[in-house]
C-alpha cells in the first residue's frame, strides 16, 4: 500500500518544524493566522501534520513569523539529513 505523503519520512519533520518557527517568532496560532489570513484551524493542523503543506503555504508562514523562506528550507532540508 502506497503512504501518503505527509506520513512519508521526509515530511515527517515539517509540523514540528512549523510550530517551532512560529513560537520563536513569539506568535501564537491565532495571531499568526490572522497575519496570513488563515483560520486558526488552518494552522494547528499543518503543526500536527493532519494536513498537507505545500510550498507556497509554508512560504506564507515563513513570512508571517518574519523568517526568510530560502533560509528556512535549507535549515528544515539540513534536519532531513
Amino acid at each position: 500500500m502506497a503512504m501518503k505523503r505527509n506520513q512519508a519520512a521526509i515530511y515527517r519533520k515539517v509540523p514540528s518544524f512549523l510550530r517551532q518557527m512560529r513560537e520563536k517568532a513569539g506568535l501564537t496560532q491565532r495571531e499568526l493566522a490572522a497575519k496570513i489570513g488563515q483560520p486558526q484551524w488552518w494552522v494547528h493542523r499543518g503543526e500536527i501534520g493532519s494536513r498537507r503543506v505545500d510550498i507556497a503555504e509554508f512560504i506564507e508562514i515563513c513570512r508571517g513569523c518574519r523568517v526568510d523562506p530560502a533560509a528556512a528550507l535549507i535549515e528544515l532540508s539540513q534536519r532531513n539529513r
